[in-house]
């Protein structure tokens, strides 16, 4: 097979197995769920085939792309570009994703429509594979929107209940918001560089770097704002925790939040210094931001989505400093911590009967030690323990902010390195708090006093995200590209061809891990990493004797509710969205109804007709049936009458 006809068939599989379930397995139940674990399986073996055969050289299809649209010289093209940043993506998206599948077996066990979800599980691997491989903006922009469908389908799995429903509207609305202006920014990039090829627009760029244009590159941003959920539009990710936990796994911690990232890293040659300190500020501030309001939750879920958001902003962060190879690799660290931290807590609210509420948990480590030690792993990944896969990417983002600043002495940098470091304090505080309430101490709940381990197709992706890779992904920093086994083609526990991109960076710039480590070192400031390990150390301790173990309440909720409140309702963010449209939208938008309505479909499309029929409504109004009401009119005409007589009208 040659490389089309293999990237052709990675992008096809899903789909096939989404038409069959639409077409004939609806109810399929374990019929369909086999459909869409085989074929993520498929995707698997043939990406990593690829991956295994692919000699590093930059693949395009050139002159054999699909073309699906055209008018007159205008074209809509679907066509591939892979390199290593697409590299490491289609190892992310089909290495977990395939897992998130097996686990979805035992998770949707006892659901009737599993037939439905696993064909939305199928759409929304096709759609990302599309965004992964897309060679131009609008492939991109076409399976933007095709991801934007598949998890508002997910996300409202559970129809039937309002706020599942309600949390898939507000899911695909907000996205809408961000989507416009990228759009906007798309058709300005084509319009300015006469092409929506990537290649080319990053080959027109390093030619003439004044081409890079600040508009186009904070148009095209919005499509990251909204996809990764970042200020202002990150409300849409917590109450998205609504659809079922497998797809929080998947869409909301491993792949769809994180195409935002990967788009950016994509376009990276067309971001100019004023866009980077724009991520960096807004990934910075979300670092901390989210962190807070991780502590005002008592959804395990919901918590845990706030983490997300902590961890895009690293990723954001990391591409603000000038590191898309760092950014990616935290991306894909944060795939492997993230994802099971998501499948541990869909673990434990399974085994209790579907609750959610932390502090009705506790004491399940002894019921559940397969999911509390890949839980346990997880945390110590995420809070970047050294030598756990977090480790290697987490604290060489917030170590090259304060390199930078020892380099350049700009103030952007070290308010960088505050709020990061601040942001892994935080890290540590939530999770510490997540792990010692629910899984030590007494049960404090119903479901909890008898719950037990899940069963073989939940615990196996456990231990293979959990055990394995959240501890071993980083591990190949520790001897650059040299300890690399199976003939070269692996390093560590990763692809060799996708930790090239992680370490290295875009081909000779310098900008991935081992630039920015690097960038930290010439600062000569050990006392940064102790600082880290601080935070990590005092975060778990303050936890330790504040929540204790296996609380049955949220003590800073009872000890200071004016804060909790503040976190809880993560600074009223919705309240004020809430506000604007009920009070300025709505009300504009009845003002635009009004003039559609007299201008647009009365005078515009009526006519005349429209006028004579609103003369009549007028002159209808006049009968009355009172005889003083008719003197006074017949008074008026006279006086009309004897106005145009003697010229006055």
């Amino acid at each position: 097979m040659d490389p089309s006809q293999i990237l052709t068939a990675i992008l096809l599989t899903p789909l096939v197995s989404a038409a069959i379930i639409c077409l004939f397995l609806r109810r399929g139940g374990y019929v369909a769920a086999a459909v869409s674990v085989i074929a993520a399986f498929v995707i698997l073996v043939l990406s990593f085939y690829w991956l295994f055969n692919w000699d590093g050289m930059e693949y395009t299809c050139g002159d054999s792309a699909l073309t699906i649209l055209q008018f007159g010289g205008f074209e809509v093209n679907i066509g591939y570009l892979f390199n290593y940043e697409a590299a490491t993506m289609l190892a992310v998206v089909a290495f977990v994703g395939f897992w998130i599948h097996v686990f979805s077996v035992g998770y949707m066990d006892d659901d009737k429509d599993k037939g439905r979800f696993f064909g939305g599980l199928s759409i929304f691997m096709f759609s990302m594979l599309g965004i992964v491989l897309a060679d131009n903006l609008f492939m991109i922009f076409i399976f933007w929107e095709l991801v934007g469908f598949s998890s508002y389908m997910l996300i409202a799995h559970y129809w039937d209940k309002d706020f599942a429903a309600d949390a898939s509207k507000k899911a695909f609305i907000v996205n809408r918001i961000g989507d416009f202006g990228f759009l906007v920014g798309i058709v300005w990039a084509y319009h300015f560089y006469g092409t929506a090829d990537i290649s080319a627009i990053t080959e027109i760029i390093h030619n003439d770097p004044t081409k890079a244009i600040d508009g186009i590159g904070l148009l095209l941003m919005c499509g990251f704002v909204g996809k990764s959920a970042q200020f202002p539009l990150q409300v849409w990710l917590t109450d998205a925790m609504a659809g079922p936990t497998p797809v929080s796994a998947l869409i909301h911690a491993a792949t769809m939040v994180a195409a935002g990232i990967y788009f950016m890293v994509r376009i990276f040659a067309l971001l100019t210094d004023f866009t980077l300190d724009w991520i960096l500020w807004s990934g910075a501030i979300m670092t901390t931001f989210a962190g807070f309001c991780a502590l005002g939750q008592t959804d395990i879920k919901k918590s845990l989505a706030y983490s997300t958001l902590a961890h895009l902003g690293y990723m954001a962060s990391a591409i603000g400093l000038g590191f898309p190879g760092l950014a990616i690799m935290h991306m894909a660290m944060h795939a492997c911590f993230k994802a099971t931290l998501f499948l541990c807590s869909g673990s434990v609210i399974h085994a209790c009967h579907h609750e959610q509420d932390m502090f009705k948990m506790g004491g399940l480590f002894k019921k559940m030690p397969i999911t509390a030690i890949a839980f346990f792993v997880a945390t110590l990944s995420i809070s970047a323990v050294p030598f756990t896969a977090g480790y290697y990417s987490k604290d060489t983002i917030i170590a090259s902010s304060w390199g930078l600043y020892a380099a350049n002495h700009e103030g952007i940098y070290l308010a960088a390195f505050i709020l990061t470091m601040l942001g892994a304090l935080l890290t540590a505080l939530y999770m510490g708090r997540m792990f010692f309430v629910v899984f030590l101490g007494k049960s404090n709940g119903h479901g909890a006093q008898h719950a037990k381990e899940s069963s073989f197709w939940m615990t196996v992706p456990l231990i293979v995200l959990g055990w394995i890779l959240s501890l071993g992904a980083g591990w190949f920093v520790q001897n650059g590209l040299d300890g690399t086994w199976a003939d070269g083609k692996m390093t560590a526990l990763i692809p060799t061809d996708v930790a090239h991109f992680m370490v290295d960076g875009f081909h000779g710039e310098h900008n991935g891990w081992e630039g920015a480590h690097e960038i930290y070192e010439e600062a000569h400031a050990p006392w940064v990493e102790y600082i880290s390990y601080a935070c990590i150390i005092g975060g778990f301790a303050f936890c330790w004797f504040f929540y204790g173990r296996g609380a049955p309440e949220d003590r800073l909720q009872k000890s200071a509710p004016g804060i909790y409140h503040v976190l809880e309702r993560h600074g009223w963010f919705d309240d004020l969205y809430d506000w604007y449209v009920a009070h300025v939208q709505q009300r504009f938008a009845n003002i635009l109804g009004v003039l559609d309505l007299l201008l647009i479909s009365g005078l515009a499309v009526r006519g005349t007709a429209s006028v004579a029929g609103l003369v009549g409504l007028v002159c209808r109004s006049l009968h009355v049936g009172s005889l003083h009401a008719y003197v006074y009119w017949f008074l008026l005409g006279v006086l009309i009458f004897w106005a145009f007589a003697f010229g006055i009208l």
